[in-house]
């Protein structure tokens, strides 16, 4: 599996429903790719710690990643990346959505997609990182 399929895998755990995700993972698993998803939300200035890590303990807890420096920081990283694509537009506004993570292979894929709160009106958002990790 290449790193455009982890990334597409990551993202479609992000746009999930928690009914959806439980089916996804089996079925991603099938094809070789470890997957989470977890739900976050807040302000994004306020939440941006929270979300690293939600992700480094969702990637923990579901066996995508060794517990070990080079994994965690990939993570991390991929995490951080897929913030900066959000943080511009989130800055200073309350925000909800979910974090779709996938591994296969060398390839970890962080996604973030979320729903920016402005009254009535809601503004859609999405990023990705990607990291090349150990097996």
């Amino acid at each position: 599996m290449d790193s455009v399929q982890v990334a597409k895998i990551a993202t479609r755990m992000a746009i999930s429903s928690r009914e959806e995700e439980h089916k996804l993972r089996d079925e991603f698993g099938a094809l070789g790719a470890n997957t989470a998803a977890v739900d976050i939300g807040g302000n994004i200035n306020n939440s941006i710690q929270k979300i690293l890590e939600r992700t480094l303990v969702a990637s923990k807890r579901c066996g995508l990643i060794r517990e070990e420096h080079i994994h965690e920081g990939a993570v991390i990283g991929a995490c951080r990346d897929a913030i900066m694509q959000v943080a511009n537009r989130a800055s200073g506004q309350n925000v909800g959505g979910k974090i779709g993570i996938a591994v296969s292979g060398e390839h970890l894929s962080v996604c973030i997609f979320l729903s920016i709160g402005l009254l009535h009106l809601n503004e859609i958002v999405i990023g990705i990182g990607h990291r090349a990790i150990t097996k």
